[in-house]
């Protein structure tokens, strides 16, 4: 973790070619910045919290089995308690509007880039899940990892996540321009590349099957209003309270996208200058970047799937209400083991 904003700092020089005498005082600014942020930004010292297990015991029916993978972002990393974790959230939050058992099982690695997906899809399908949750992104950002190759390992676990008959959602790549210890102009650097990463996410995890939720810079007002509250100890990952509201912008899609199994939604495209509506994918993945909350998912305009500018695609930002207190996010037994 400590390494991270380092690499950034140097990518952006190497990659952009270094011009004689300018690009040496950026490369000066930008890695006295990488170097101050790794002043304030500990290494890993722990595993996050665990909370696997079944939510909402008391409801009836079939549990739904929900798996969570990813990287530290999903697998709750600064959480201090299972029951603040970005997956003990969306569990309880799905059990509740469901009002059935949620058998959940968070599968995500801290440090994970987009490669080290297949494993832990190979440990979900096991699960039988009905449905995956998958936060990536941030990782291959700061790794500088090629966005075609980033994107092409979340593509392959998403269409074999849809082969199984598995719903998928995926939050995109944050903003890592909202972490306080980086500072311009390593900020602005790293908040361009987010916004590329999440931008290929979202086309080509719709063009996969799945349905994907722009994190972006989500929590950036609270987290410049309330640091203290919404960061954990070390000012990089969310605290429990910044996890809750990354769930609340998830959750929504979460539930549609089990409730709503039918055919992609059928539409006349609207005005772009609507927050809401049918677009060409590549715009909607453009403006979902833009506006933080806001999922895309396929959709049909007069009975097809593609329009002159590629496929069809629905933006919608569902409205939400407060997620369970966090005594019920936690889980009432533990889940097997795979």
């Amino acid at each position: 973790m400590k390494l991270q904003a380092k690499r950034i700092a140097t990518a952006a020089v190497v990659g952009g070619g270094g011009v004689a005498g300018a690009g040496v005082l950026f490369y000066g600014l930008v890695l006295g910045q990488a170097l101050l942020a790794r002043k304030t930004i500990p290494q890993v010292i722990s595993p996050p919290p665990r909370a696997d297990g079944v939510f909402g015991a008391h409801f009836d029916g079939e549990p739904v089995r929900l798996v969570v993978l990813g990287d530290s972002s999903a697998a709750g990393y600064g959480a201090e308690g299972p029951s603040e974790t970005f997956a003990a959230a969306v569990a309880a939050g799905l059990a509740e509007q469901l009002r059935r058992p949620v058998r959940m099982r968070c599968l995500a690695v801290v440090g994970a880039e987009s490669k080290g997906l297949p494993p832990q899809v190979e440990v979900a399908l096991r699960q039988r899940p009905d449905i995956a949750v998958i936060s990536i992104g941030g990782n291959d950002v700061t790794h500088r990892v090629s966005i075609p190759t980033a994107v092409r390992h979340l593509v392959r676990a998403v269409r074999t996540l849809r082969q199984a008959g598995i719903e998928v959602v995926v939050g995109t790549c944050p903003d890592l321009g909202t972490i306080r210890p980086i500072q311009p102009p390593l900020r602005w650097l790293a908040r361009r590349w987010s916004r590329q990463m999440a931008t290929a996410q979202t086309i080509a995890v719709v063009e996969a099957g799945g349905r994907t939720v722009s994190l972006g810079d989500l929590l950036g007002e609270l987290f410049y209003a309330e640091p203290d509250r919404m960061f954990s100890f070390d000012r990089f990952h969310p605290s429990g309270a910044g996890y809750l509201a990354a769930a609340q912008a998830v959750l929504p899609t979460v539930v549609a996208a089990l409730t709503e199994r039918e055919e992609p939604a059928v539409e006349a495209p609207r005005a772009l200058a609507a927050g809401e509506g049918v677009r060409s994918l590549p715009q909607a993945a453009v403006e979902a970047v833009h506006r933080p909350g806001t999922e895309v998912s396929a959709a049909q305009v007069a009975g097809r799937d593609r329009g002159p500018a590629g496929r069809w695609a629905q933006l919608r930002r569902r409205v939400w209400h407060r997620l369970p207190q966090q005594s019920a996010r936690t889980p009432d037994r533990a889940a097997e083991p795979a």
